[in-house]
């Protein structure tokens, strides 16, 4: 009874803090917040624009574009926090935006993070939480977290494996018996695949372009296996020799031929961890495959090359920009059961 008064006073959250995107689930509800990892600020200063509203979507129109009065930062980098101060402003305002009212009390939160963050970055991140409005913390590992979101048997004596590919890291993980059995992070992600195209445009067309144009880039025309009708699309960036704007046509043989590099890391991490395991649940893997989550998931034709550099079956999850957010969710609802498999900054 205490303990359905207390939810309903100031329920239990389950946040995924991404490099790109931070989704915030309610205890109960379900997915209520899911925006930008961005906060834009005074220049010069370290205050958050519009009286500490300027974060998240309205935060991250101003990357790039911003007057010198003004700058658009993203408090974390390759899946870690990079400015503490800012992480913590930005998750205040997420946990008041999710939690409208909370009459003096401060919810319980699981947060996933990436599984090659260190001790000292794991304790950046139970610190800016607690400071920002946090209760008792619990970190989850995103890979875990990505895993109970996509309905994988994680609990079954047989191996399930998870690629969750955010904006910062990939996370690749083999589950057996509800725990992780092999497991590797790489701090490549969505961000290097940008970065990637950024170079290729340099390069191969003398053309500077920024991260939000080499995104949309990788959205519209990105590709990681040959298409059955190949894309063209136009880009606008600065001409390098000559120094005005110009415009360029550009395939997506090209932008697949720029991905290169990333998606060759993130195929080695996958092989490394399956060389980690057993050879039985190598074998069920024959079977059971990969599930794809997170961000880099959307990447077209990304489950196909996988699937056949690696040779087995390769699927992507369903909705995989939520499935980490929907898996620290279940948890947080069924916390007695995974209580122990949770990081709580103890000892």
């Amino acid at each position: 009874m205490l303990n359905r008064l207390r939810r309903w006073l100031c329920p239990d959250l389950a946040i995924d803090l991404g490099t790109a995107n931070t989704l915030v689930s309610v205890q109960g509800v379900g997915i209520v917040v899911d925006e930008p990892s961005v906060v834009a600020l005074q220049k010069g200063t370290r205050k958050v624009l519009g009286r500490g509203t300027a974060v998240g979507k309205l935060a991250k129109q101003m990357l790039g574009k911003t007057p010198d009065s003004i700058t658009a930062v993203r408090p974390l980098a390759d899946g870690v926090i990079t400015d503490f101060e800012l992480c913590e402003a930005m998750l205040r305002y997420f946990i008041q935006k999710a939690i409208r009212k909370s009459h003096g009390l401060r919810p319980r939160v699981i947060i996933a993070v990436p599984g090659s963050i260190t001790p000292v970055e794991k304790r950046a991140v139970f610190n800016s939480a607690e400071r920002a409005g946090a209760g008792q913390v619990y970190l989850i590992a995103e890979s875990k977290a990505a895993g109970i979101g996509a309905g994988l048997p994680i609990s079954e004596p047989m191996a399930s494996m998870v690629c969750d590919i955010g904006g910062g890291t990939t996370d690749v993980a083999i589950f057996s018996l509800a725990d992780i059995v092999a497991q590797k992070s790489i701090r490549i992600g969505g961000d290097e695949m940008d970065e990637a195209i950024i170079v290729y445009l340099q390069q191969h067309y003398s053309l500077r372009v920024g991260s939000q144009v080499s995104e949309q880039l990788k959205i519209e025309l990105g590709s990681a296996y040959p298409l059955d009708q190949e894309l063209t699309g136009e880009v606008r960036g600065l001409d390098t020799i000559s120094g005005v704007p110009r415009k360029a046509i550009v395939t997506s043989e090209e932008i697949r031929d720029a991905l290169h590099e990333p998606l060759d890391a993130i195929r080695n991490c996958i092989k490394n961890v399956i060389e980690q395991c057993d050879p039985e649940l190598v074998a069920d893997l024959v079977d059971n495959g990969i599930v794809l989550t997170g961000g880099g998931a959307l990447l077209r034709g990304l489950d196909l090359y996988l699937s056949e550099q690696l040779n087995v079956p390769v699927r992507v999850a369903d909705d995989p920009l939520t499935t980490v957010a929907r898996g620290t969710a279940i948890c947080l609802d069924h916390l007695a059961q995974w209580r122990d498999s949770l990081d709580t900054g103890e000892g």
